[in-house]
């Protein structure tokens, strides 16, 4: 058992925009202690808001004691609550801010509320080492370049509809593929697109710095359903054209930026065939190439823990009265002031 310094101070952060509900402790320094988590698995279909958000709040207990067990920590120690305040399920959102709420008004401790986007860009620089990266976040329900300039994160590229991660997603249960706990759709399309040999010319959609994923999706689903080439080719297909996208964005943003590091971050960071073509592109602009670990990558309570922490130690935090979820919580609308 390992014994904690009783100086020490922790913040309890909690996630809950989607489909997870997620609890992580971390330390002042950055360690940490804890990341627990419980996802909505849905019966069919994508995630239905209120369903996960009563599946949050039936797992809401138990997450918080599996992750106080895991660090070794009190509630009563607890030095600052942080939570996703946004972007995300509206729903969900408001489950995971009341549980925050709750324990900040019965702890009588600060509460700081937390964007999503900005979350996923510090866990991973946090794990990676990388200092002022040129970010690609790409997950279920974003997808963006990003760097810093003047005070907030930038964003230097998007998709103008659907998201990387939920286009892999829509695909793979188009395709009857299932959801298994601890193995993402997404997962399964990358395990399928390994043994993929024939690529199917599919809509390649890059406008200027954005790019549009609908009209690929399309294209793969309706070539499904006509039979006419095998899932492994199509997984591989939709792969190569989907990454190949993203990576000529983040490709022009680095030239355009002059950084020095590339991030990978997010759920879809676990990718193998994306992070290659990254590291590639990185290599090209002598940056070096840093990504997220896996068991950060998706979304998790320790990325809200230790944002909370970042603003917190620099004068930021949220009155219970202000503490209202903001579904579309833009990440260049944050300003992060321990970010030189």
């Amino acid at each position: 058992m390992v014994a904690h310094k009783t100086s020490e101070r922790y913040c309890l952060g909690i996630e809950s925009t989607a489909d997870d509900f997620g609890v992580g402790i971390s330390t002042f320094n950055g360690k940490i202690l804890a990341n627990i988590s419980n996802g909505y698995i849905p019966k069919e279909g994508g995630i239905h808001p209120r369903e996960a958000a009563r599946h949050h709040a039936e797992v809401a207990d138990a997450v918080l004691a599996e992750a106080l067990a895991k660090a070794e920590v009190k509630a009563k120690d607890l030095t600052l609550i942080a939570f996703s305040q946004g972007p995300g399920l509206g729903p969900c959102l408001r489950t995971g801010a009341t549980v925050a709420r709750a324990l900040a008004s019965y702890l009588n401790i600060p509460l700081v509320g937390v964007n999503h986007s900005v979350g996923h860009i510090e866990i991973g620089k946090l794990k990676t080492g990388a200092k002022d990266p040129l970010t690609l976040y790409v997950s279920g329900g974003n997808t963006m370049v990003t760097a810093y300039a003047s005070g907030r994160y930038r964003v230097f590229g998007e998709t103008l509809d659907i998201a990387l991660g939920n286009c892999l997603d829509v695909f793979a249960r188009e395709a009857g593929l299932k959801h298994k706990k601890g193995v993402p759709l997404g997962a399964a399309v990358e395990q399928l697109a390994q043994h993929g040999k024939e690529l199917v010319l599919l809509p390649y959609v890059v406008k200027g710095m954005d790019l549009s994923l609908s009209g690929l999706l399309t294209a793969a689903t309706t070539a499904l359903k006509k039979g006419n080439c095998s899932l492994e080719d199509l997984c591989y297909s939709l792969q190569e054209h989907a990454f190949s996208m993203v990576t000529e964005v983040t490709e022009r943003a680095l030239a355009h930026t002059e950084k020095k590091e590339v991030l990978l971050t997010g759920g879809v960071a676990a990718n193998k065939r994306l992070q290659d073509m990254l590291k590639f592109i990185a290599g090209e602009h002598d940056a070096t190439f840093n990504v997220v670990p896996r068991a950060f990558a998706a979304d998790n309570g320790a990325m809200i823990a230790w944002t909370g922490i970042l603003a917190y130690t620099h004068g930021l935090v949220t009155p219970v009265e202000e503490s209202f979820v903001r579904v579309r919580w833009r990440v260049d609308r944050v300003d992060v002031p321990w970010v030189k």
